[in-house]
């Protein structure tokens, strides 16, 4: 709480002082075509936040999750606008375009480089929050539920378990993640190696296009609607809502999480897991997670968790893991059986007993500044590399590392199918995590420059040419995009990592015939050809 408080100071002394500068002229000439385009019946006037709003620092630090970019010289927008109406949109993308304005979408605010809120370069902008675009409509006839883009995981989660105890849908561990975002970036989840990506599960969606039309599937057409599946949502328009597909959950789903250290075998164990993590029956999503922590016989020594979720009774789920991966001494007593809702929250590390309407809650359980990486590894690790890994991590400081299997459905969808292209012959993917609680800038470079060693140190064990790597766990160190003349060979060096060569230049094909002017842009968005 005194981390939140004493970062609400800093917004509300520097606010006036980085907010990014727009005359005054402009910004009334803006709030005025924002007046004039939005529909009458619901006045955008009370949604618009300029610096001279008191409530302005509130708005824009309520959806910063990420505590890196809540400092003095963070940029801030000159104007929010927390949309309540989707002509507020359709108003924000025709004005901004008029003005010449920059415009950044925000659904949940877990942008891991906060490219939501913020820019890295000079150039003014405004905000458009969805925050209030939130409803979920489920249909259990059709199997199905339209998700506005403003809801997060967790809203989702609770609402289609509030009507099915059967029901579920593979997308993130993280409940307080808004729903733009995470599907338009690919989403993945405990389901995935079981029914696929939260984009393999997406039948429909709404977006407001570069003219401020709305448009669904059948308007935009087929490419449009690949490119919102995993290609992030940024690029081409404003996301409104996804329809997506329900998938089938037991009644009773079994959870365990095993704890083993170094002193444990814990080198052997986990050479055994990738050999066989992504090979496992596909209704077990068996994860490994290291972190270093303090042992009173030993020192620092590295610790992983197993964290698992299977989709049948504990029975069945010690015969499995015993079978193909004894190394881990899985016993009956360390399983709980449970519903499906249920283990949402035990895989969101909440206690035994929380009641389920917790996953309505928007506000994150815990307020930091982080920074985050990915990795996709795709030949297998040994006993004598994992201990040459866990030397480094012990080197350095707050290092995790997490190790989410693939395999399953994930190796059946062609890397084509979406832009999301890591697929068949990916064992895992790493995410590499840093947390701190110190401000200041010395704790921030330190950490940030530990992350980064880190990951260099993993070179060896990870795909190359290109090196792979997360959209939605977006990382500016694999690359800027300056939207310059050479925006199209900028865009490849991170576009490759993230989509694979083809899908980038399908991507950069779909942008330049939907937004040939590039307005919808970013630091790492997608750029057009002509570039």
């Amino acid at each position: 709480m005194q981390i939140i408080i004493f970062s609400l100071f800093l917004l509300l002394v520097s606010t006036q002082s980085s907010t990014t500068s727009v005359s005054t002229s402009t910004t009334d000439r803006f709030i005025q075509c924002l007046n004039n385009r939005s529909d009458p019946s619901f006045p955008i006037t009370g949604e618009i936040y300029t610096p001279g709003n008191s409530s302005f620092p509130f708005v824009l630090q309520n959806y910063i999750q990420n505590l890196r970019f809540n400092e003095t010289t963070t940029p801030k927008p000159f104007l929010i606008i927390t949309a309540k109406h989707v002509s507020h949109i359709q108003a924000a993308v025709v004005c901004g375009k008029e003005n010449r304005l920059l415009m950044k979408t925000r659904s949940g605010g877990h942008d891991y480089e906060g490219l939501s809120y913020l820019t890295n370069t000079n150039q003014p902008f405004f905000v458009v929050d969805m925050f209030n675009l939130r409803s979920i409509d489920v249909d259990l006839e059709d199997e199905t539920a339209w998700v506005q883009a403003g809801a997060t995981l967790g809203e989702v989660y609770y609402r289609i378990a509030e009507k099915s105890n059967k029901h579920g849908f593979p997308a993130g561990v993280c409940p307080t993640v808004g729903v733009g975002g995470h599907f338009s970036g690919g989403g993945y989840g405990s389901l995935m190696r079981k029914y696929g990506l939260s984009v393999d599960n997406i039948v429909d969606a709404k977006i407001v296009d570069v003219n401020g039309k709305i448009l669904d599937r059948e308007d935009m057409g087929e490419d449009l609607f690949w490119a919102i599946t995993g290609g992030g949502g940024v690029s081409f328009g404003v996301i409104l809502a996804y329809e997506i597909k329900l998938v089938r959950v037991p009644e009773v789903v079994t959870v365990f999480t095993i704890e083993r250290t170094e002193e444990q075998n814990l080198s052997t164990i986990a050479e055994r897991w990738v050999q066989v993590a992504d090979k496992l029956d596909d209704n077990i999503y068996l994860r490994m997670t290291f972190s270093v922590m303090n042992s009173t016989s030993v020192g620092r020594t590295v610790r992983a968790i197993f964290p698992t979720l299977y989709l049948g009774n504990k029975t069945n789920l010690v015969t499995l893991i015993n079978k193909d991966f004894p190394e881990l001494g899985l016993r009956e007593s360390d399983c709980t059986e449970m519903s499906w809702i249920e283990s949402v929250l035990y895989y969101a590390e909440f206690p035994s007993g929380t009641p389920t309407t917790t996953l309505l809650s928007r506000t994150p359980r815990r307020l930091n500044p982080f920074k985050i990486k990915s990795d996709y590894v795709q030949n297998p690790i040994s006993k004598q590399d994992f201990e040459f890994i866990f030397e480094r991590m012990k080197e350095l400081e707050n290092q995790m590392l997490a190790f989410n299997p693939y395999g399953g459905r994930m190796s059946e969808i062609s890397e084509f199918e979406k832009p999301f292209p890591h697929r068949a012959g990916t064992i895992a993917k790493i995410q590499y995590e840093v947390n701190w609680d110190d401000l200041s800038d010395v704790a921030k470079n330190q950490y940030l420059n530990f992350t980064r060693l880190m990951y260099d140190y993993m070179t060896p064990f990870v795909s190359n040419n290109p090196r792979e790597a997360f959209l939605n766990y977006r990382d500016l160190d694999i690359g800027i995009n300056s939207h310059g003349p050479n925006a199209y060979n900028e865009g490849m060096v991170y576009g490759h990592k993230y989509f694979k060569a083809t899908n980038y230049q399908r991507l950069a094909m779909v942008k330049t015939r939907v937004d040939p002017d590039n307005f919808f842009r970013n630091e790492q968005s997608i750029p057009t050809l002509s570039s």
